[in-house]
């Protein structure tokens, strides 16, 4: 009699399953055709936006006729800088970048490094007249015009400050003297060249934020200076990192449950360590000058290293560190009665993961097909945000009602804007467009992240099918590893590309349209931030959290159904349905043990991290004396410590996402073992002796025939 309590109907014992059917159809077909009429789409935008695009105009900052300073093959190839005739018009930096001051630009080879009027020019010596024609248009002749026509006719500036390049711009060398006197090239004040004088301070205010922008552009220096330092080291741990997470996975397939609980212990120890560090950190400050300052008062500093020198800071970690500590111990306490199974899965996993050994490598070809994807998309980006056209705009200096209309600099001097506004100009102000193309621009961009989705998310789905489809040729193989099939990783990936592309792209389909909305979303929110409409924040928010919830939902349920796309080789709707009844008929199993063993897994991988993360901590900072001497100076060592730690964290995630989707393929295959089958001659069970002793279940031996 059927079994059926509205979770779905149990699985059947079947005498002729034996793991992954092998004769199977192709499924999803319309989705598969949907999926490549897609992909043939994305590649004829991106063939468009490469014939309209043109990158140097992200490259090359570009002067007031269209032209790019500093490219190669044209006459401005030795001129890579853009200067700018009175950067007092730019309102700040984030103008200049966007190609938008209202003032003349000319590209130059150096950025101006003395204060000099034009009439000093003029009336100066042969040298002085030189250095000033560099930063005027060409043809200027100092000798037939005066400085008042030589201004009339825009030819010059009326002045030259001292700059410094930055993002191949000559901005202001605005700086700080003691007492917090702002300063452009050491002087507090500049000669305008117009019977007037400019504070540094006013320079400081027209450019606003500049400051901030140097601030910005020492920090970035001062990293970039670390790398050039630290590389070699830095791929020295990652490497090591690989090594770790290799080594670990090798000694878990003999060491499984020793491991784990080693792996359990370290963990505590080493956050423990941290929390010890970090109270003797907090206790050595007591006392110091200046060390009881709060993080809020101290506020932004591009010296991190500052952060370190207070109390508070030494606080919170410790306080941070004890919490994380007291949740995992709690976990480990309350969960402590499913660690054996959970372990006993992970021995599985093991010796699964030995007897397909080629599967530690898989992750490799995923990562090339998604950095394939990755490129892909940002190139196409790059050549669409740059297809714009050449934008000219009128300005000018007195009331004119042509002001920022667009102008044509070819006839601009013959047009009646030129008459009527003597002094206007026809500048180069930005990129833009009212071409049919240039209008639909925003949905070629719009359509670029939503392939970008797809296609990533198509390339991750095929990785989890072909792994699953390996690991259950283990687990239905009842005598291992002789019935294990030859090359399980290549015929498993053969079987998803040949019937199973449309499936894959179904479920990734689904996942891409909940990731467009949380990025339509993000986008709303960035331009309400302003807004003062609680409600509507609120509303906002919880949107951003519902589909945030969703997608990882339907990240679940996806890769399940993967597993029994892989297994069974069924259409995507049905597969979620039975993954999703399969797990609803265990669901204190899949709550408890699916979950524990997610989370030792993640204890792994905080383990490598934690390793690679102390012993680089130690290193850089030169508290191991026996290599303090090849330890590389640094502005700040935490920029190689985080670089390790990130590295390393992705590096153990690429080896531990094997193993987790191993466990989560052979705990599916291990309950509809538990459906299909009852231990008799007839129906034995594939599980390992190990799993069934821990359940308490045993397969009858078959008795030979007299």
């Amino acid at each position: 009699m059927r079994k059926y309590d509205g979770k779905g109907e149990s699985r059947k014992f079947d005498p002729n399953f034996k793991g992954p059917i092998h004769n199977r159809g192709c499924t999803d077909i319309l989705c598969c055709i949907l999926f490549i009429l897609a992909l043939l789409g994305y590649f004829a935008v991106g063939i468009v936006a490469w014939s309209q695009g043109d990158p140097r105009k992200v490259i090359y900052p570009t002067d007031s006729r269209g032209q790019f300073c500093g490219q190669a093959g044209t006459p401005l190839e030795k001129k890579p800088l853009l200067f700018y005739f009175n950067i007092l018009k730019c309102a700040s930096p984030l103008v200049l970048l966007e190609f938008q001051c209202p003032t003349t630009q000319l590209c130059v080879e150096t950025c101006p490094d003395r204060h000099m009027t034009l009439v000093k020019a003029k009336v100066g010596n042969k040298e002085d007249h030189e250095y000033y024609k560099k930063y005027c248009k060409d043809g200027v002749d100092f000798g037939k015009l005066s400085p008042p026509e030589i201004l009339r006719e825009g030819l010059c500036p009326a002045m030259l400050m001292p700059s410094k390049a930055f993002t191949r711009r000559c901005l202001p060398d605005l700086g700080t003297m003691k007492g917090g006197v702002v300063v452009v090239g050491n002087e507090t004040s500049l000669d305008a060249g117009e019977g007037t004088n400019i504070n540094a301070t006013d320079v400081l205010e027209a450019s606003k934020k500049s400051n901030m922008v140097v601030e910005a552009r020492q920090v970035a220096m001062r990293i970039f200076e670390d790398y050039t330092q630290s590389w070699h080291w830095i791929l020295l741990g990652l490497v090591i990192a690989m090594l770790v997470s290799l080594v670990f996975i090798v000694l878990l397939r003999f060491l499984a449950g020793i491991m784990i609980w080693v792996m359990i212990v370290l963990v505590i120890l080493v956050i423990g360590y941290g929390i010890f560090h970090c109270y003797m950190e907090f206790a050595s400050l007591k006392g110091e000058p200046g060390s009881n300052v709060t993080i809020r008062d101290l506020g932004l500093q591009t010296d991190f290293s500052v952060y370190l020198q207070i109390r508070q800071t030494w606080l919170a970690f410790m306080i941070i560190l004890a919490i994380v500590e007291f949740f995992i111990i709690l976990l480990l306490i309350f969960l402590r009665k499913r660690l054996m199974i959970a372990i006993a899965l992970i021995k599985e996993a093991s010796r699964a993961v030995g007897h397909v050994m080629s599967s530690l490598f898989y992750p490799i070809l995923t990562f090339a097909l998604l950095s394939v994807v990755i490129a892909y998309w940002a190139i196409t980006a790059v050549f669409l945000s740059t297809s714009n056209d050449q934008v000219y705009k009128v300005f000018n200096n007195s009331e004119c009602e042509y002001s920022r209309d667009n102008c044509d600099p070819k006839t601009f001097n013959i047009s009646n804007v030129s008459s009527q506004c003597p002094d206007a100009e026809c500048l180069f102000a930005f990129y833009g467009g009212e071409t049919l193309y240039h209008k639909y621009l925003i949905l070629f961009q719009f359509y670029n992240v939503f392939l970008f989705f797809w296609c990533a998310n198509f390339v991750t789905a095929l990785g989890q099918v072909t792994l699953s489809g390996a690991f259950a040729s283990y687990y239905w193989a009842f005598k291992k590893p002789n019935d294990i099939p030859a090359f399980p990783i290549f015929a498993s990936l053969g079987r998803a590309l040949r019937y199973h592309t449309g499936s894959l792209a179904f479920g990734s389909l689904i996942l891409s349209f909940v990731q467009a909305i949380r990025v339509l979303l993000e986008y709303l929110d960035h331009k309400l931030k302003g807004a003062q409409n609680k409600c509507a924040k609120f509303l906002l928010s919880c949107m951003k959290c519902c589909f945030w919830c969703l997608e990882k939902c339907i990240k679940f349920l996806n890769r399940n159904a993967y597993i029994m796309i892989a297994i069974y080789g069924k259409s995507f709707c049905p597969s979620a349905k039975n993954a999703f009844f399969l797990l609803m008929r265990n669901i204190v199993r899949v709550a408890v043990l699916d979950k524990v063993t997610d989370f030792l897994l993640f204890l792994g991988k905080l383990l490598i991290v934690g390793i690679v993360g102390i012993f680089s901590f130690f290193f850089f900072s030169g508290r191991i004396k026996a290599v303090e001497e090849a330890a590389p100076s640094l502005n700040y060592y935490w920029v190689p410590i985080m670089t390790l730690v990130v590295g390393s964290y992705l590096i153990a995630h690429g080896f531990f996402s094997v193993y987790a989707m191993c466990v989560d393929t052979l705990f599916l295959c291990f309950l509809e073992d538990l459906e299909r089958n009852d231990g008799s001659a007839e129906r034995p069970y594939f599980m390992s002796q190990n799993l069934l002793s821990i359940l308490k279940k045993s397969n009858e031996e078959v008795k030979p025939v007299d």
